[in-house]
């Protein structure tokens, strides 16, 4: 037969497919992203919330009476501790006042007034998780001499 039949382009095979076709792409393992924040996530909240309950006061004062111990103290963290002895009326018995300085001008104003009536003004942080920044939650911010 002298005449050419025109043939259909070729069919594609699965080999043909398997030349075409992109490299799979490789899997990022994103494992480690999730533990990093299940551990990131965690931490910023613990120290978001230590940062707010330091930062806000919940209540503010004054008392005003004689220190009668003033320390520094704590294993890691040392902060001064102290007892404010508060009398109502002579011969009482005195309520004692426990604080925490975190200043250091503030505790050397104390610490040079002991044996003196001092007016301590402080301010209440409520919920401060750990006793690193403190082992009470009454923190003194200045002291003056009383008459």
């Amino acid at each position: 037969m002298a005449e050419e039949l025109e043939h259909p382009p070729r069919a594609y095979n699965t080999e043909d497919v398997a030349t075409q076709a992109p490299a799979p792409k490789k899997r990022r393992l994103k494992w480690k992203r999730y533990v990093a924040m299940l551990f990131l996530i965690p931490i910023l909240l613990v120290v978001l919330y230590g940062w707010s309950t330091l930062t806000f006061s919940y209540g503010h004062g004054e008392r005003s009476g004689y220190v009668q111990k003033f320390a520094k103290e704590g294993w890691v963290c040392k902060t001064w501790e102290g007892e404010l002895a508060m009398a109502n009326l002579p011969g009482t018995m005195p309520q004692i006042f426990h604080f925490t300085v975190r200043d250091g001008t503030v505790a050397k104003q104390i610490e040079q007034n002991m044996g003196k009536r001092v007016a301590l003004t402080f301010e209440e942080h409520r919920g401060v998780p750990t006793s690193c920044f403190g082992d009470t939650e009454f923190y003194v911010t200045s002291a003056q001499v009383g008459q």
